[in-house]
């Protein structure tokens, strides 16, 4: 039941969808019902919409959006709140946000549940704070909370350009780790390091157990995050120090992995792991919570920004998922839905 909206909001809306799962060729603009507004929910008129590694998945048939989500890509937004369902507090309408969503961001209207949803001030660029959501809360939950981290512990880093390994360099020198991350080419490398990477390996190049050891004189880091898995997960967990943790987010190197188990148990090591989308809406508040309270100011104040790629018009979500899966972007890719 909707509580309160804006005046003359539309029928239907521009969308992007697929009618098979396959190459970015498959995505395509087409016009779709409003979503419906749940008790819960707050319905946005979208500004940007991010691009994320889970939207490729999706739209390549491999990543189903969990029970009751919209089928429409799109995991986080930013616009304005014209909607709010009969359990939202109505100082919601009118305010501009941006939001983790459980799909549908790639529209022009776009549903979320209103306390997944964090406040943009006047002044905070409505592109970048598109881009925020889905690193800052799968960053945020885990490094500091699976990964346990804590002040002057290392960090190791895969994929250190991508929007995750961005975030997670950001993040992580704001509350002082030492960062080491991977690239695959010294372009990368150089871009992380302006971000704040203490140290960026070209794996191309290097071997990255190698380097680690040596940069910490064999002690070893006390997290990784890793996106890769497959063969990578006993090279990491040679770069772990004693008590080390490793949190897997993303299996695009394979989603098996051969483990020497007397490492674990003599070095006391914790394999962890987790992913987002699936969990649930009160999960994902309480994250909201923590992030709202730690995180959130440090953007809202300026003082760190998501390191930003491309920005393509919603029709083109085709182009920014090619660029995506190309593998050439550093920071964030996003979608323009709305004009300025």
């Amino acid at each position: 039941m909707v509580e309160a909206q804006a005046a003359n909001l539309p029928d239907t809306m521009r969308a992007i969808g697929f009618e098979a799962p396959g190459g970015p060729d498959v995505l395509a603009l087409e016009d779709v019902a409003l979503p419906e507004v749940g008790p819960e929910d707050v319905l946005i008129r979208v500004a940007y919409a991010g691009v994320n590694r889970p939207d490729c998945i999706q739209r390549a048939g491999h990543y189903p959006p969990p029970p009751g989500a919209s089928p429409i890509l799109g995991l986080e937004v930013s616009g304005e709140v014209v909607a709010v369902g009969g359990e939202v507090p109505g100082e919601l309408l009118g305010q501009t946000v941006a939001a983790l969503t459980p799909g549908g961001g790639y529209a022009e209207y776009c549903t979320a549940p209103w306390n997944h949803c964090l406040p943009v001030p006047e002044g905070m660029d409505l592109k970048s704070a598109a881009a925020l959501p889905e690193t800052l809360f799968t960053v945020w939950h885990n490094v500091f909370e699976r990964g346990m981290a804590r002040d002057g512990e290392r960090l190791l880093v895969h994929g250190g350009t991508s929007g995750i390994g961005t975030m997670a360099i950001m993040l992580a020198k704001a509350f002082d780790l030492e960062v080491i991350v991977t690239c695959g080419d010294e372009a990368k490398c150089e871009a992380a390091r302006q971000v704040g990477a203490d140290l960026a390996i070209n794996y191309k190049e290097d071997d990255f157990v190698e380097v680690v050891k040596a940069h910490t004189g064999g002690k070893g880091v006390n997290i990784v995050l890793d996106m890769v898995s497959g063969d990578y997960v006993p090279r990491n967990l040679q770069c772990l120090a004693e008590d080390g943790r490793h949190v897997t987010i993303a299996v695009l190197g394979g989603a098996k992995a051969e483990i020497f188990m007397p490492m674990v148990m003599m070095r006391r090591l914790t394999l962890t792991g987790s992913t987002l989308r699936p969990r649930s809406d009160a999960f994902k508040a309480a994250l909201a919570d923590e992030i709202a309270e730690h995180a959130w100011p440090l953007f809202t104040s300026g003082e760190l920004a998501p390191v930003m790629d491309e920005t393509f018009p919603l029709a083109e979500a085709a182009a920014a998922h090619a660029r995506m899966e190309a593998g050439e972007h550093i920071g964030k890719i996003v979608l323009q839905v709305a004009d300025d």
